[in-house]
């Protein structure tokens, strides 16, 4: 990867290098006030706990959280629009919201306080990603009520950075912009790095030969295959940002440049959980739901937030008090069940890409026919390859499928740029089942 500023790296925070007794220290305390902050000005989340019979004070150690009752998207809704915030109105300076295209969407808030807070956060994560006040930043996700944007913005001015607020979309100007303004910093969703990069060679254009050098990706789920790919094509460093709006937005875990081993979570702010099937806490190390709760925010405090998002917990290693997160391998809610097997999208990514013929474009279809599921998964070759190639590596990638997945496929393989691309978050699966508990996960 093209060489970074080493002699400009700048300083860590003090909690970065504070023993994990001090940071749990720092953690049980805020834990506490949060729980109090939740439980006096949130009735919602007041009446749960009360229907489950517990208090705030019944918090003594941080494994009494295990005791306090979660909360969910379904929750933020029945809250819709504001009864989910613990400060007056008057006190809000931020309202963002997910897109709600599953039912009313999820609206979060922020006091003053917590715009600095989630500044202060995403400078950290930025530095962590190996930026500097001396690099060019090229914002490319979007603004609005998506927290990527503004948050990326917000932590890149904090750092120091000069920021480019591009936003999604207008991909022919993006590549224009990286090749006049020179940023080394591109921040995006990982599948619209590749269509940024699609066009840039569409236009003639080496992406290698670009000034940037750093990649900070989030927002849907990517595998290392898709991190390879992406590394390759662009000639940069590629980092996992993790957030979520409900939480705070991105910046709540961020992967270290100097290791590259998973998401570094920033447990001063953020306490992370594993959960099994049965909602019960697990050790680190094991596979289950993540759960947050957050440790400083005002304006929407979040007791026990079920992510849906699968992983685990991992020793920290650049910040070694502070634990990891492995890659998310989907999300709860994303699993397909398809004639009995569970299936997410990024197994199907990883088997496109061992494939050096096809894009990191695609798309999976699923549908019932006679009482049957059919997967089809819809991937399209590279400019560079044969079409008389299509018939060969349909089957390969159909018995790849098969054998590290389980299920049968039937594949169909489209010429170079047939799969549409998003500016965004990719829409990775279409479902055209009956809706039923057994085909969905």
């Amino acid at each position: 990867m093209k060489d970074g500023h080493l002699n400009c790296i700048e300083p860590l925070e003090s909690i970065e290098t504070a023993s994990r007794d001090e940071l749990e220290s720092l953690q049980l305390k805020r834990l506490k006030w949060s729980l109090n902050h939740a439980y006096q000005n949130v009735p919602h989340y007041r009446a749960k706990c009360e229907a489950t019979g517990v208090h705030p004070d019944d918090l003594k150690t941080q494994t009494d959280l295990k005791l306090f009752p979660f909360t969910t998207k379904q929750d933020l809704r029945e809250m819709y629009p504001f009864h989910s915030f613990a400060v007056p109105m008057e006190q809000v300076v931020r309202i963002h919201a997910s897109s709600g295209t599953t039912g009313r969407p999820t609206v979060v808030g922020y006091t003053r306080q917590d715009i600095k807070t989630w500044a202060t956060i995403m400078a950290r994560s930025l530095r962590a990603a190996g930026l500097t006040r001396h690099d060019i930043a090229h914002v490319a996700y979007g603004y609005g009520l998506f927290t990527g944007g503004l948050g990326f913005h917000y932590g890149a001015e904090e750092l120091g950075c000069s920021v480019i607020p591009m936003s999604g979309g207008q991909t022919e100007k993006q590549v224009q912009l990286i090749r006049d303004f020179n940023p080394h910093a591109l921040m995006a969703t990982p599948s619209y790095s590749l269509v940024i990069a699609d066009e840039m060679e569409r236009q003639g254009y080496d992406p290698k030969q670009s000034n940037l050098r750093l990649g900070l990706f989030g927002a849907e789920p990517w595998s290392n295959e898709m991190r390879v790919e992406i590394e390759n094509r662009l000639g940069i460093d590629a980092l996992d940002c993790y957030g979520l709006s409900e939480v705070m937005g991105p910046g709540v875990a961020m992967e270290c440049l100097e290791t590259k081993d998973g998401p570094t979570i920033w447990e001063d702010h953020f306490l992370p959980e594993i959960l099994d099937k049965d909602e019960n806490p697990m050790e680190d190390g094991a596979f289950g739901e993540l759960c947050f709760t957050s440790l400083t925010k005002e304006a929407l405090p979040i007791i026990r937030y079920r992510t849906r998002d699968l992983t685990r917990l991992l020793p920290g290693t650049a910040r070694p008090h502070m634990r990891r997160m492995d890659k998310i391998t989907g999300r709860s809610d994303d699993m397909l069940i398809i004639r009995g097997v569970n299936v997410f999208p990024s197994q199907i990514e990883e088997q496109i890409l061992r494939d050096e013929r096809l894009s990191p474009h695609y798309h999976l279809l699923v549908e019932r026919i006679e009482h049957m599921d059919r997967l089809t998964v819809k991937t399209e070759l590279r400019p560079d390859t044969y079409l008389d190639q299509r018939e060969n590596i349909a089957r390969s990638l159909q018995l790849h499928i098969k054998s590290y997945i389980g299920i049968s496929a039937a594949i169909d393989v489209l010429d170079p740029g047939a799969i549409e691309r998003s500016q965004g978050k990719a829409k990775r699966v279409t479902d055209l089942r009956p809706v039923d508990n057994s085909s969905r996960g």
